[in-house]
């Protein structure tokens, strides 16, 4: 009889602790589902906002509050889910820009945190000032800038030729409209006899345009980052769940596109190249998933992969060891290889053919 009533008693108990369970997932999937219903848009206009607003109406009006003046005040007032709106008025957003925490995160798959970019450009270059210059030869100028590594000199926003300057006596074979850089200076060789002033050059100034830190579920889409020192879009680590949509990663000093630690990012439709170093680059352990993007390797390798998991158009992308890159590159080919191509590849037998070792 005791035993009878020991166990409707654990029943009971069995039966509350459920019900408690089940009540305490039902609140949270509501208070979860209201705070995605609460996500706002948040708007950006660089002509015409103010970041004394709080953006809650893309335009202005006497008794609306109008938009931001920048992408940082935007940030700083934005909560988890929200959406950031950019006005695209043709003139670059310039600054640099940080998604870190989980006020900049989404609260699920379907419910990122969202910027969109409408085809607006996010520029890190800045002006050299014309007295920064000084005259180092004939046609022949330099400055120093702030930072040493991984710069780019531009002419009305376009990245100039870079010479391969290795010594002092390189400089003197420079070609007009070309620069280098050598021992923390750039160098610059104008045209013939028609010094600085008629030349708009700029350079890169700030470092990273978009950094990605400890955040989740993150879409970006419909931006161009272009012009920054390092980095055009650096998801640093505990990157997870981002989504880069029609994004153009130009001009960049280092990479258009940079993933490390254990980030986990879907690069959709996009257009990188003019890069530094490389037009996307990937080290620790980290998971990239690109498809249906252009990644032109004309300034730099398309990717340059350090660590890390890179899949282009569902193919595991594995680089060329060193020697077989050599082999390739002095091989006469009617067209470049394609990802797929690699995994067809016999590096053996490459190498030996090149190093002209005979096999019996």
């Amino acid at each position: 009889m005791t035993q009878s009533r020991f166990a409707r008693k654990q029943m009971r108990t069995a039966d509350m602790r459920q019900c408690l369970t089940l009540v305490g997932l039902t609140i949270l999937a509501v208070a979860t589902l209201a705070s995605a219903c609460a996500a706002r848009d948040i708007y950006v206009d660089n002509l015409r906002g103010d970041d004394h607003h709080a953006g809650r109406s893309p335009e202005l009006g006497e008794n609306s509050d109008g938009p931001c003046r920048s992408i940082c005040k935007a940030l700083r007032i934005a909560c988890m889910g929200d959406r950031i709106v950019l006005k695209n008025n043709g003139i670059p957003y310039r600054e640099s820009i940080t998604f870190q925490s989980e006020r900049h995160s989404g609260f699920y798959p379907g419910s990122p945190f969202i910027l969109e970019g409408n085809g607006a450009t996010l520029d890190g270059s800045a002006l050299v000032p014309i007295d920064a210059w000084e005259v180092a030869g004939p046609d022949l100028y330099r400055f120093s800038p702030w930072r040493k590594a991984y710069n780019i000199l531009f002419l009305d926003n376009k990245p100039l030729e870079k010479a391969d300057v290795q010594s002092d006596a390189d400089l003197a074979k420079m070609q007009p409209m070309q620069w280098a850089l050598h021992e923390g200076y750039i160098y610059f060789k104008s045209e013939k006899d028609l010094g600085l002033g008629g030349y708009r050059l700029t350079y890169t100034g700030l470092t990273v345009g978009i950094t990605l830190y400890d955040v989740r579920f993150v879409e970006i889409r419909g931006l161009t980052v272009q012009g920054f020192q390092l980095d055009g879009i650096n998801a640093h680590d505990n990157a997870f769940e981002i989504d880069l949509n029609g994004i153009t990663a130009r001009g960049n000093g280092r990479s258009g596109i940079s993933v490390g630690g254990a980030s986990r990012v879907t690069i959709r439709d996009a257009l990188v190249g003019n890069n530094g170093v490389a037009q996307v680059r990937t080290e620790g352990f980290c998971r990239v998933v690109i498809s249906g993007s252009d990644l032109l390797d004309n300034t730099a390798p398309a990717i340059d992969r350090v660590g890390g998991t890179v899949i282009v158009d569902g193919q595991l992308y594995e680089p060329l060891p060193p020697a077989v890159q050599q082999a390739s590159a002095e091989m006469p080919s009617d067209e470049e290889p394609t990802y797929s191509d690699w995994a067809q590849v016999n590096y053996l037998q490459q190498t030996l053919l090149h190093l002209d070792v005979i096999t019996r």
